[in-house]
């Protein structure tokens, strides 16, 4: 299993899937290749939702952003 949390505040936002987590790994970027955390903000789910990405996930990471602009993001494997 996979878990997302929302890195500031270590609340757990969701499972998420291989494919889902393979998704993040090729859209957003890394700043080294064991990168485990990501920034996203509305802009980019936009663009995730252009290119086509699940709309459950979208809609999943868009209710974690809450009213916020964007977030850090950190998952890890349990």
């Amino acid at each position: 299993m996979i878990t997302l949390k929302n890195k500031d505040t270590g609340e757990h936002i969701s499972s998420i899937t291989e494919a889902e987590l393979q998704y993040l790994i090729d859209e957003l970027e890394e700043e080294h290749s064991e990168d485990k955390d990501y920034w996203i903000n509305r802009t980019q789910l936009e663009i995730m939702k252009e290119k086509g990405a699940e709309q459950s996930f979208i809609k999943m990471l868009e209710s974690a952003l809450g009213d916020n602009e964007d977030m850090e993001v950190i998952w890890e494997r349990c």
